[in-house]
């Protein structure tokens, strides 16, 4: 995957991850896909409103944990930006004007799910001015949190992932 072998890793812990996504994929030709048990690629977007300093997390049904949208890829996502701007629509509601930050993922994130280990490609998407959410059948609930209060409800990569966006805008 072109997106994974060209990134610019920001640290030495996110390019020895960038490495371990490049090695799952070249071993595994299903690695991109949920059908692939051993782990498989997912795309996230973490959709923020950099005017009101706040992000849009949702309560994610299966999980019970406020997250960053996002989620397996499928056959019709031509790119990885495409499956993360995708999940963040359908998860979002915001279903136009959401706009990924330029220069491609803003981190990577591998952690275990109850289906197998997520190797995520994380993004952040802008939402457009007045942009309003809606509640998809994946989430519990959809909430706007300020930049101070999401290490108070979400887990720790989440703030990894807050950080990393704030540190690029």
């Amino acid at each position: 995957m072109r997106v994974i072998e060209a990134w610019p890793a920001p640290d030495a812990g996110q390019e020895q991850l960038r490495l371990s996504y490049a090695e799952h994929l070249a071993a595994r030709p299903d690695g991109m896909w949920k059908a692939c048990r051993e782990g498989h690629i997912t795309a996230s977007a973490l959709v923020i409103d950099p005017v009101g300093e706040r992000v849009l997390l949702t309560l994610h049904r299966k999980l019970r944990m406020w997250l960053q949208m996002g989620g397996h890829c499928e056959p019709g996502d031509a790119r990885l930006a495409d499956a993360a701007l995708r999940e963040a629509a359908e998860e979002s509601g915001i279903v136009s004007g959401l706009e990924l930050l330029p220069g491609g993922p803003v981190r990577l994130d591998r952690h275990s799910t109850p289906c197998a280990w997520h190797l995520d490609v994380q993004y952040a998407a802008v939402a457009p001015a007045g942009a309003l959410e809606a509640i998809s059948d994946e989430s519990l609930d959809l909430r706007w949190f300020g930049y101070d209060e999401v290490a108070g409800v979400a887990d720790a990569s989440v703030v990894r992932l807050l950080d990393r966006t704030r540190a690029l805008l």
